[in-house]
């Protein structure tokens, strides 16, 4: 595997990681939160965030994505991991890249779902349980692992002013 394809799988594990911590211990409901008019959900934006890796991977293996509606919060999570998952074992097995390169890979549906993750840690200050924030350079990232059971921050903050 080359190097940008290892960066590209490296970059996927830290989506997942950072869509998992800003969503683990999040309270019941929390898929649900409306932070005002016209703005998604985090059962949305998880959703928007399948579709769009989902869409990246289109350029892999040709054809189209859509994403599965679910009722469930925790099922809509599921297939987010399932996609990041399949992607990345394109990236490792040398599946050709049609009519993209890593670069505009990376520029495009991969930043675009990490832009997402933010939103998601947004939206759980917005609901009142703010996600610490943590020194990522010392996160326990593995291209290795893409689903939903990511480690705990090792290095995060002991005092932040949101804190509860």
């Amino acid at each position: 595997m080359d190097e940008k394809r290892m960066m590209l799988r490296h970059f996927l594990a830290a989506l997942a990681y950072r869509t998992q911590k800003a969503l683990r211990d999040a309270p019941e409901g929390f898929g649900d939160f409306k932070a005002g008019l016209k703005v998604r959900t985090p059962h949305e934006l998880v959703r928007h965030m399948d579709s769009v890796l989902g869409y990246a991977r289109t350029y892999l293996i040709g054809g189209s994505y859509r994403p599965r509606v679910h009722a469930e919060f925790a099922e809509a999570i599921a297939d987010f991991h399932g996609v990041l998952e399949d992607l990345a074992r394109h990236l490792e097995a040398g599946t050709e890249f049609q009519g993209i390169t890593p670069e505009v890979m990376l520029q495009g549906p991969f930043s675009d779902a990490m832009t997402h993750a933010g939103q998601l840690a947004m939206l759980r200050r917005l609901a009142g349980c703010p996600v610490a924030p943590e020194n990522f350079i010392f996160a326990e990232i593995s291209a290795e692992n893409l689903g939903m059971d990511q480690p705990l921050p090792v290095s995060p903050d002991k005092e932040w002013p949101e804190k509860l």
